[in-house]
């Protein structure tokens, strides 16, 4: 018998008890899902079973960790029924890619098998939900078996997981977790719950080609939303993948083995070359555009909006234009002024924290012919001061204007819709861990806001993680709802830069001791970060968006 203390209360249990059996008990008293368990600061599945003396904690779907192990745990469910119903090839033809809206798009392959060919339509998604759902009324169990790394290279080589195989070649650890359901095997990066009856909310829709595996609301992982379009970024997505597919780098496995080629700094240099197009074109629609005064650019927290900004600026040069930068930031209110959030704290990401109708009266007396002094905010005292910035608006000019809330229109109520011109930027991650894992945008913004916060503000990585909640509320509350209001979507992405940041994040992390409170995202970071192969910053080109959080940049960033 061992003794086990959750939440103060000590019970015995029996040698082997499982923590799903513990977790029953204790279901009630928890507004959500158990999910998985925190054993002595560890986190375990819950088909794992009691060996010793501990204390417990709970692990709901609310929590991100608890979350994250639904997705995967649903991803795995679809996958099995596309072996239940295509077979082996047909489910490692779907390429488990980029998030849309509230769902995952699933690529396909379309491999015959015995006669069939999986296609995504609206009878062949009801059949897979369908037979989701059977397996999860039956509660098919997930099991966890450990392989020497050579005897799962061997097992998913038999299988045709070409990726896979790839991926563990640059493996450090001796042994792979593989998951098994009922004769379908797969690896994936983080825990799972234990059988397929957690798995009650979701659905699978046909949708441009592929499937849609929409997933619960985050907030409220106990139900779904309807799936709202988002076609723009739909596009801007598929765009990316499109072009690592071109270039040969579709996941970790194909960027290390390029890293061990020798030819990295050819990548970056194409890669480089492809934003710079991008950018081009983006200036030449505005130009285009007749009356076009104001360059509208948004996107969530470090998408490289500021080098991004730069680089359009000298391409709207090249074409005889005069940019001029303003950012929104300069039209604060006063600190007294700014409202708080719930937690008492400021909140600078709310519109009421932005002076909207001074920057209207602005920008509108610009427009008109007038000359005005723009203002600065120091943010050490707080408060907007007068700057010696006196402008008036050439014919030739165009004002280049960075800030989370330049989509909104209740920003620039007062500017004519033609005279706007709004770009929506952001970190698209298009590579994947191998084609059934794939890479959340969010990790990688993150990663690049440790590296640059500690360097430009010598803050911590564990108060980046901190605050990084509070940070992805903000975005959606303030950005993601208007993304698709954009004239233009520009993916800051790029596809060597994990391996460059990893050099950087790591000793980061490694600094971060077991006993705070951030450890276990922490130990998440890390493990994902083992997959990928290092490489330095110095074939980087001065102007990169990398160079944004790494250093070395030839803007003011």
């Amino acid at each position: 018998m061992y003794t086990v203390t959750v939440n103060g209360e000590r019970k015995a249990y029996p040698q082997g008890t499982s923590y799903e059996d513990i977790a029953e008990e204790y279901q009630e008293q928890y507004g959500g899902l158990i999910g998985l368990v925190n054993v002595d600061g560890k986190v375990r599945e819950l088909f794992k079973r009691l060996t010793k003396d501990c204390g417990l904690t709970f692990i709901t779907l609310k929590e991100s960790i608890g979350y994250k192990a639904y997705v995967r745990t649903l991803t795995m469910l679809f996958l099995k029924a596309v072996y239940d119903c295509f077979g082996q090839e047909a489910a490692q033809g779907c390429r488990v890619g980029f998030s849309v809206s509230n769902g995952h798009y699933v690529s396909i392959g379309g491999v015959p098998d015995e006669g069939s060919l999986l296609e995504a339509t609206p009878e062949t998604a009801a059949l897979l939900e369908a037979r989701m759902r059977k397996l999860a009324k039956e509660k098919l169990p997930f099991l966890k078996k450990s392989y020497a790394l050579e005897e799962a290279v061997e097992l998913f080589s038999k299988r045709g997981m070409k990726d896979k195989e790839k991926l563990f070649r640059y493996r450090r650890s001796s042994f792979v977790n593989v998951y098994e359901a009922d004769g379908y095997c797969d690896y994936y990066y983080g825990f799972m719950l234990p059988n397929a009856g957690y798995v009650k909310w979701f659905e699978v829709m046909d949708y441009k080609g592929g499937f849609l595996l929409i997933l619960p609301d985050r907030k409220q992982p106990d139900r779904t939303e309807p799936f709202a379009a988002s076609p723009k970024l739909f596009a801007t997505m598929k765009e990316a993948e499109a072009w690592g597919r071109k270039v040969g780098i579709e996941t970790v496995g194909d960027l290390n083995q390029e890293i061990c080629k020798g030819s990295l700094s050819d990548l970056i240099l194409v890669q480089e070359a492809e934003q710079e197009r991008k950018i081009g074109e983006i200036a030449k629609d505005i130009v285009k555009r007749d009356g076009v005064k104001f360059v509208m650019i948004a996107g969530p927290s470090s998408s490289g909006k500021t080098s991004f900004s730069h680089r359009l600026s000298i391409q709207l040069r090249t074409l005889g234009m005069r940019p001029y930068p303003i950012a929104l930031d300069d039209y604060y209110v006063g600190r007294e002024f700014t409202p708080k959030d719930e937690n008492g704290d400021y909140d600078f990401e709310c519109l009421e924290a932005i002076d909207v109708r001074q920057f209207n009266e602005d920008m509108s007396r610009l427009l008109a012919g007038e000359t005005v002094e723009l203002p600065i905010f120091n943010f050490k005292t707080g408060k907007r001061e007068h700057s010696g910035r006196v402008k008036k608006l050439g014919t030739e000019e165009i004002l280049v204007i960075e800030g989370i809330h330049g989509l909104n229109d209740k920003m620039s109520y007062s500017l004519p819709e033609e005279s706007k011109y709004k770009i929506y930027i952001s970190a698209l991650t298009s590579i994947n861990i191998d084609v059934h894992n794939r890479i959340s945008t969010t990790d990688g913004r993150l990663l690049r806001r440790m590296v640059r916060d500690a360097r430009t503000r010598g803050a911590s990585a564990a108060s980046t993680i901190a605050m990084w909640p509070s940070v992805r509320r903000g975005e959606d509350r303030n950005i993601f709802p208007y993304q698709e209001e954009a004239d233009a979507m520009f993916n800051s992405a790029l596809i060597y830069e994990l391996a460059v940041l990893k050099q950087y994040a790591e000793p980061l992390l490694f600094g971060i001791e077991k006993t705070d409170p951030q450890y276990l995202e922490v130990k998440r970071l890390l493990k994902f970060l083992e997959y990928f192969l290092g490489v330095g910053s110095e074939n980087l080109p001065n102007n990169s968006i990398c160079r944004e959080f790494v250093g070395g940049s030839c803007f003011l960033v």
